[in-house]
């Protein structure tokens, strides 16, 4: 009797020991990954294009040949400094001409100010002078004729046709007076004064003509883009080169209209740039966009951004990469973002490791980088989180854990 109750008792703890294995053997094998304390960043990752805060596009006022080009693509010039020179037919013998005419101009001028040509004006003085000495010679006939008129020893038609003598010379004295102020009128002083004007004016426009012949820098910088070659013909509005500061420059960022959100001023931002491997450069969020325009198949708003450019690597026209760094979490409450399941509301498989089961948590979210989120709410330090797996889960199965 007592072997047969010794049987029993052996075969029961065989059947509950093979019972037991199915059973752990029949659970899956799930991979946990434990609640972590780290720091977290929030960071935005899109594109962007390089462009000079400041700059200007130096262009031709007119159309001419481009004789010489001074600089080369890279350099840096200083405000005031010649770039280029063009080259216009005429434009030397224009300012010639122009300096010819005013020179005359201002001769005849100084001639009518002097009171005429002198060349007149001798004859007059001339004419004048030997008047004078036949109007004193008839003068002192005169007076000896009207004495002799007085002695009875000349006749009185005798002095009177002497003293007509002196009178026509006297006219003829005066006559040539009027003729010597008449060789300057009023309006030809004016007509002179205004023909000196019109020739220097004619010179001050040559001159022009001739220093567009000369392209000199607007302003301090970097010359960028110098599309222009000497030999080349050029129009009027033509660019010759693009001058601009380039440290710092600004980084026009295109973000997804549905991240704009999460952008704001004084935000860090890291540019890289594909042709400069493993180089990168730092700057700040300057301005949020104003609108949301259309970018291909994309809607974004246009952030700039103020980027240092040491080394005036970054080059107006650069295609970049931008990272926005929008949120810095310190000691943040962590577990892998791919933890995280959307199946009634948003949450995670946690383990009960008293009973190797899992249940659905539900968790509140914050913060996230490439591989880690924040969890806000719903879960501890140390608890763990099921990783996905090939077989679904259900709140209360019991699972194989395994733990890193």
């Amino acid at each position: 009797m007592k072997k047969a109750l010794l049987v029993l008792v052996i075969v029961a703890a065989a059947v509950a020991a093979v019972w037991a294995y199915r059973q752990q053997s029949d659970a899956p094998q799930v991979p946990f990954a434990k609640v972590t304390r780290q720091t977290i960043s929030n960071t935005l990752s899109t594109n962007g294009k390089v462009e000079p805060i400041e700059y200007v596009d130096v262009r031709v006022d007119t159309s001419a040949l481009l004789k010489r080009v001074l600089v080369r693509q890279g350099e840096t010039v200083r405000q005031g400094q010649l770039l280029a020179e063009l080259s216009q037919p005429g434009v030397a013998e224009e300012l010639a001409s122009a300096e010819a005419r005013t020179a005359q101009a201002r001769a005849e001028l100084a001639t009518l100010q002097a009171g005429g040509r002198g060349s007149e004006i001798a004859e007059i003085e001339g004419s004048a002078s030997r008047l004078r000495a036949q109007r004193d010679a008839a003068q002192r006939n005169l007076e000896s004729l009207e004495r002799l008129v007085q002695a009875n020893a000349a006749t009185k038609f005798e002095a009177d046709q002497a003293r007509q003598t002196v009178r026509d010379l006297e006219a003829q004295i005066q006559s040539l007076g009027t003729r010597r102020t008449a060789l300057v009128g009023k309006g030809d002083l004016a007509a002179a004064q205004a023909r000196v004007q019109e020739a220097e004016a004619s010179i001050r426009l040559a001159k022009v003509h001739s220093a567009q012949n000369a392209i000199y820098a607007p302003m301090s910088g970097t010359v960028y883009d110098l599309p222009a070659r000497a030999g080349a013909y050029l129009n009027a509005g033509d660019a010759i080169c693009s001058i601009g500061k380039l440290e710092p420059v600004r980084v026009r960022v295109y973000v997804d209209e549905p991240e704009l959100g999460r952008v704001a001023a004084e935000e860090p931002v890291r540019i890289t740039w594909d042709a400069l491997p493993g180089k990168e450069w730092t700057g700040t969020v300057a301005r949020r966009p104003s609108e949301v325009l259309a970018l291909g198949t994309r809607q974004v708003g246009e952030v700039l951004c103020t980027v240092e450019n040491p080394g005036h690597d970054l080059v107006p026209g650069t295609n970049v990469n931008a990272f926005i760094l929008t949120q810095v979490v310190q000691n943040a409450l962590t577990i892998p973002k791919a933890a995280v399941r959307r199946e009634s509301g948003v949450g995670v498989y946690a383990l009960d490791k008293g009973s190797n089961t899992v249940r659905w948590q539900i968790v509140k979210t914050g913060a996230s980088d490439a591989l880690r989120v924040e969890i806000v709410s719903g879960l501890g330090d140390n608890d763990l989180v099921a990783q996905p797996t090939d077989q679904p889960l259900k709140s209360g199965q019991k699972v194989n854990p395994v733990i890193p």
